[in-house]
């Protein structure tokens, strides 16, 4: 059974910093791309960044200069370091797997952030 399991969301004031994590298990971890979407209330999923599975990033504008996504193969985990919070990034945020092999996509359950302005 895949999972994907964010943690690390919470309430932090406008211009601080949280680190969300995302644990894979059921999944060749090396073998997917990973990704970071978010959701604000009322909105589409967005993406925020994506990490390949080479290590290569790419980040949405909004992302660029305050955010930046890791991922660490043996411990099955890609991170989101989110630094200079804005009000506008409160939003739940996703974890994403998408295979490398096939077209096997997986999704996380969340992790909400809260940004108080």
């Amino acid at each position: 059974q895949v999972q994907l399991v964010e943690s690390g969301g919470g309430l932090v004031q406008a211009g601080g910093s949280l680190r969300l994590a995302c644990v894979g298990s059921g999944i060749t971890f090396r073998h997917y791309a990973m990704a970071w979407y978010r959701q604000a209330p009322g909105k589409q999923r967005e993406l925020v960044a994506t990490i390949g599975s080479d290590g290569s990033t790419n980040y949405a504008d909004s992302a660029k200069g305050r955010f930046t996504i890791s991922r660490v193969n043996a411990k099955n985990t890609v991170y989101l370091q989110m630094n200079s919070l804005k009000y506008e990034d409160m939003a739940v945020y996703y974890c994403n797997a998408r295979s490398i092999l096939n077209l096997n996509v997986y999704w996380g359950q969340g992790t909400q952030v809260t940004v108080s302005s």
